[in-house]
Formats: structure tokens, C-alpha cells, sequence
């Protein structure tokens, strides 16, 4: 049987006092985005080498995560809700305040769980800190770093979304990482500033169209209250070679290229519709995120860590996606990546800005989706090489409860090189259903050809 054992949780401070005063830090409205108010939790591996055998991970990772708090201290602040906006979230720091970080052993090594390798393994809970909602407002980041019997660690870590996405959590762990490795310094400050950056205009102006027609104003609730009953996650693999031929038909058919996410997102969200039996005249949607920090004008600083995404959604009704050739849902995807302007960002958040009271929801029936194959986790290296594994334990995304990643296989394992993992959360009495849509898509040609 194997088993997980913590022995020890102790508040890691920075190295020396950040700051004098106690005070709030401003969030922008991307951070306050009520779709973003949850804990996101992701865990990464890391195996044991020649190098590495007499060093303890957990001493590394308290020293160098003490060191880069001076840089990073807004993480150890407390969310609070303001009084004149309760759903609106606002960061105090205090003096004396750190970060949690939990010490675990587990008596089995990383090889024989396949070097974490299926996501969808119940233990994988057990290796990041779960706080719940009131925990993780006090503390918005949480780690644990767990040792295995074969001298390999993992590094959980639960941190709510308002305070970064995840490339602005990977500037944080990059900066640890450096200094874990010897560094004196980091080499990319990081910048706040963020209801400069990304706050609303004065007045504010949402032109663009697209915003009302995809969010929805429902004053007391609040994202991801839809109750679909039990929920299931579920680990499936597909071949490149699938995916070359099913992306080749796709083309014959429509005369345009998808990349992956466009065409197999396409395809999964109609078998996730079909298979969940939602009413034909239900409105569903494709929610995906897409990266700002470039597209804005002028651009985000590169030491920016907070918030640097927008939503976009897909929308139709459950019967045209299922009536729909593929093709046509996929083509509707690479289109609404062009909605996404400078200008799309500033209605976004000046729609914040205006609506926030009002309640600003995704609405129900949302299928949220994440590539995490090309996202740089791989760069956090705290002296024992980059991560093997890297995997999220989200429940939430985007809006939905039912959310979709995109992952790759663990550089460790020997087999299963070839393709990648698709990680789906889907109501339990969908799933028989889903899974015989996934099984025409990676095993017979022949069928899904008579399917899309």
C-alpha cells in the first residue's frame, strides 16, 4: 500500500523584511476577475541524480524560496474582500506574514507510479496542498515538497488565481529555482504595477461587442455554483499519427489548416456535448485563454507576473455542435483567436469595471480548455534538472467545472513517447459515452471518418 506522510508544515519568511508598513497592494481588474477566484493546484517531479543524492530537497527549496520572497513578498499577503464590493478581492501585506510549506515522505519510489505519468491517479491529491476557501484567502500560496524513497521529490504548490496565472507563477519558481542553483541574484526583476498596467479607462467604454454577448450578468451567483452532479477526470492518449491523419481530413474538407488545439478541441468539446445529453436549445461554450502580454499597447513589461490572460469563448447551441461537421467548430475556433485585440482586452476590463456588482458569470454549460505541452514549466530547475512531470489537480477553469488539458508524457517514462495526454474532468454518467467517442478518434480511421 502506498503511503504519504507529512511530517511537518513551517511558515517560510523572506530573508529580510521587504518592507515597514503594513499595506494593501492593488490587484488589476484581470486579477479580480470572478472566474479567477479560485486555488489553482499543480505538482511537479523531479527525479534523484549522481549529483543530487545527499542534498535534501526540502532545505534547498525553504532557502531559496527565503531568499526570493523579498522580490515576490505580495505572496505572502492575505486576500480580503473589500466592503464596498465583496466579491472583489484586494491583497494586504503585513509584516511577519509567509509562506506555508508542508514536508512529506512517501515510503515508494517515483518509477513504480510510472514517474506520475497518469494524471488521473487518486494519490496525486495527497502531494499538493489543498486549503479551502478561507485558507486559501490567507494564504493565497502554498507549497509541499514531498521525498521519495528513490530520492526523487515532488513540488506541490496551491495558489489562487488572483495573484498570478501561470506563467506569471513560473517567473516566481524560475527566480527560486536560480537561486536554488547558486545564483546571488535574479536575473529578471519582477513588476507589479498593476492597476496601471491593466486597469480600466477613465470613463470606461466596452466596445466591444463580443464581451456582452459571451458573459452573462446574474447578480448573487458566482462562477463554477453549477451543480452537474458527480464528476469524474479521466486520462487518454493520443497518437501523433491520429492526429496527423485526422488534421489531413480536416483539411479536405475545409481547405484550412488547425493546429492540434483547434482541430481535437474541436471534436472532444462536441463528444463532452453529446455526451452529457444537454438539452438541444442550451447555449454551450468553448472557453479558452489567451496570452495578452504582447498584444496590448504597449506591451507588458517581461518581468510582469500577474494576470496576463483573457478569456475567449466559442458559443453554440448544443444542437448545431452536434450537428455540425467538425470541421466548421474547428474553423470557429481559429477564427475567434483574431477577436482578441488590444481593444477586446480594454472592453474586458472596463466591463469589469462597470458590471463587477452585477455578478459577471461564463454562464452554465461551459467546456473550458488548456494546452499545457509548450508553457515552460520545464525551466524550473532547482539543481536536479528540469521537472519530468508536471501536472495541474485544477477542478475549475475558465468558468467551467468540467475543464480539458492538453499535457505531455513524463520525460522519465520509455514508453508512450509518441503523442500526448489529454486529461478530461466530465459528469460520471458522460463518461461511458465520451470514451467510445475517444476510442473511434484514436483507434479506427475508418469510423471517425463517417463521424466528423
Amino acid at each position: 500500500m502506498q503511503r504519504i506522510k507529512t511530517s511537518e508544515r513551517t511558515l517560510i519568511f523572506p530573508s529580510h523584511p521587504p518592507f515597514l508598513q503594513d499595506h494593501p497592494f492593488p490587484l488589476s481588474h484581470l486579477d479580480t476577475d470572478p472566474n479567477l477566484h479560485l486555488t489553482f493546484r499543480y505538482l511537479r517531479a523531479y527525479t534523484s541524480t549522481t549529483t543530487t543524492t545527499s542534498l535534501d530537497p526540502f532545505h534547498v527549496i525553504s532557502s531559496s524560496l527565503s531568499h526570493a520572497l523579498p522580490h515576490f513578498y505580495p505572496l505572502t499577503a492575505t486576500l480580503r474582500r473589500q466592503q464596498t464590493s465583496p466579491h472583489r478581492l484586494q491583497l494586504w501585506c503585513v509584516a511577519g506574514q509567509g509562506i506555508p510549506l508542508i514536508r512529506a515522505t512517501a515510503d515508494f519510489t517515483l518509477e513504480s507510479v510510472n514517474f506520475l505519468d497518469n494524471p488521473a491517479s487518486s494519490f496525486l491529491e495527497q502531494l499538493v496542498p489543498d486549503p479551502g476557501p478561507e485558507e486559501g484567502m490567507e494564504h493565497p500560496c502554498m507549497l509541499q515538497v514531498t521525498v521519495f524513497a528513490c530520492g526523487g521529490f515532488t513540488l506541490g504548490a496551491a495558489m489562487h488565481h488572483a495573484l498570478c496565472d501561470g506563467m506569471g507563477g513560473t517567473l516566481f519558481f524560475n527566480a527560486v529555482a536560480e537561486l536554488a542553483r547558486g545564483a546571488t541574484r535574479i536575473t529578471l526583476d519582477p513588476v507589479w504595477d498593476r492597476a496601471r498596467l491593466l486597469g480600466p479607462r477613465d470613463p470606461p467604454l466596452v466596445d466591444s461587442p463580443l464581451i456582452g454577448e459571451f458573459l452573462r450578468l446574474e447578480k448573487g451567483v458566482l462562477p463554477y455554483q453549477q451543480s452537474v452532479g458527480g464528476v469524474a477526470r479521466e486520462c487518454f492518449h493520443v497518437k501523433d499519427e491520429c492526429l496527423d491523419n485526422f488534421k489531413r481530413t480536416l483539411l479536405e474538407q475545409s481547405g484550412l489548416n488547425f493546429t492540434v488545439f483547434e482541430a481535437l478541441g474541436a471534436y472532444i468539446w462536441r463528444a463532452k456535448v453529446r455526451a452529457s445529453g444537454i438539452q438541444a436549445d442550451e447555449k454551450v461554450k468553448f472557453a479558452y485563454s489567451i496570452n495578452i502580454r504582447r498584444l496590448v499597447k504597449p506591451p507588458l513589461p517581461g518581468g510582469y507576473w500577474g494576470n496576463g490572460c483573457v478569456p475567449m469563448y466559442v458559443q453554440l447551441s448544443a444542437k448545431d455542435l452536434i450537428e455540425k461537421p467538425v470541421c466548421e467548430t474547428a474553423e470557429l475556433i481559429k477564427k475567434s483567436k483574431s477577436n482578441v485585440t488590444d481593444e477586446y482586452v480594454k472592453s474586458y476590463i472596463d466591463y469589469q469595471e462597470l458590471h463587477f456588482a452585477d455578478g459577471i458569470t461564463a454562464g452554465k454549460e461551459v467546456s473550458g480548455f488548456t494546452d499545457w505541452r509548450h508553457l515552460g514549466h520545464s525551466t524550473v530547475d532547482f539543481g536536479w534538472g528540469g521537472p519530468v512531470t508536471v501536472l495541474p489537480l485544477g477542478r475549475n477553469l475558465l468558468g467551467s467545472v468540467e475543464p480539458c488539458f492538453f499535457l505531455p508524457y513524463s520525460t522519465a517514462t520509455s514508453e508512450k513517447k509518441e503523442g500526448f495526454k489529454v486529461l478530461v474532468t466530465l459528469r460520471e454518467a458522460a463518461l461511458p459515452a465520451f470514451r467510445e467517442d475517444m476510442k473511434v478518434f484514436c483507434n479506427s480511421q475508418e469510423q471517425w471518418l463517417s463521424h466528423i
